[in-house]
């Protein structure tokens, strides 16, 4: 078995050394520009530590792991440019570095090398890699477009919006340790197990993303905190904030929400006081051990012994700040 900073070694190698020879290099710049801005790599590692569960030679399926990784990024690219954001992981985006068209063609592009890359599969294991990886991106359009839809909404439910990170977040989790088992060639039970692992670890994995937004360290979050609130995101805290609102916070609420032009600062302090005089805190916390455990549940029921999914489970636990 790898250690999942062996996994990140190999991966970020194979990845640093793919060639981009087609033509023009003009379409394929941005695409190589996007991949090397960085990022943790949870998917291509959670896809290879799962078939490692099953097989040792987890540079059998970097092509795969890649694809997985090059689709991630080609939803940032476009999610960069519709949301008009112009960093991404401190350097310009790529609507900003290069045009809006540029990153609408080259997103485009960027999708079908994930295709190709994920299709480079023995013919037998085709049918099943086919059908996951398109059904995947098909959810994770689903779930962009309820978030959009979402903006515009003020009755957005708790259901609602957990469907919708299920769908814009988890999906592509459980597909990367699914695709590791079938990859794997891993008994379908097993595989099933594993996908619904990845799924519920997405939806705690996101709900603590909305949680540490409001209550995390910058300096450990890697971001400034109160994005959210000031863009108004319809998060698991704002959404469960109004359905548990007395008349004056929820009046306080609407009041910050359509502040024009507020001082940040301010409704940060504003929002994250009416969230803690309701205990959001502590309500988001117990969701998220909620699905966590849920996790490992179907953790629980991959038939492959408890030894072999030490890593996996170490590393969710990292993901996860868990110290445990």
């Amino acid at each position: 078995m790898k250690t999942a900073n062996e996994i990140l070694r190999i991966f970020n190698d194979y990845l640093d050394h793919l060639p981009y020879d087609r033509k023009p290099q003009s379409l394929y710049e941005p695409i190589r520009y996007e991949l090397s801005l960085g990022g943790k790599r949870i998917r291509p590692s959670l896809m290879m530590m799962a078939y490692n569960l099953y097989a040792d030679d987890v540079e059998h399926i970097l092509p795969q792991a890649c694809a997985l990784e090059t689709y991630h990024n080609h939803t940032l690219l476009h999610d960069d440019l519709m949301d008009r954001a112009s960093v991404r992981r401190g350097k310009p985006t790529v609507h900003v570095k290069w045009d809006d068209n540029t990153a609408i063609l080259s997103g485009d592009a960027m999708l079908l090398v994930a295709c190709k890359r994920m299709l480079q599969c023995e013919a037998r294991l085709m049918p099943q890699v086919q059908n996951l990886f398109v059904e995947t991106a098909i959810e994770i359009c689903e779930g962009q477009q309820y978030d959009m839809d979402f903006e515009t909404r003020q009755d957005v439910t708790e259901e609602e919006y957990i469907e919708m990170i299920r769908l814009k977040t988890s999906v592509l989790l459980a597909c990367a340790t699914k695709m590791g088992a079938i990859l794997a060639s891993a008994p379908e039970e097993d595989a099933q197990n594993l996908y619904k692992f990845g799924e519920q670890m997405g939806l705690a994995f996101q709900l603590q993303d909305d949680y540490l937004d409001v209550y995390g360290d910058p300096k450990v979050f890697g971001k400034a905190i109160g994005g959210d609130i000031l863009c108004n995101k319809k998060t698991y805290m704002l959404i469960n904030a109004f359905n548990r609102a007395d008349d004056r916070q929820r009046e306080e609420l609407n009041r910050w929400i359509g502040a024009e032009q507020p001082v940040p600062e301010e409704k940060i302090k504003a929002v994250t006081a009416i969230y803690n005089e309701i205990g959001i805190a502590e309500l988001a916390q117990q969701k998220i051990e909620h699905y966590f455990a849920e996790s490992r549940k179907y953790l629980d029921r991959v038939g492959v012994s408890a030894e072999k999914k030490q890593e996996l489970i170490a590393y969710t636990n990292r993901m996860m700040n868990r110290q445990y």
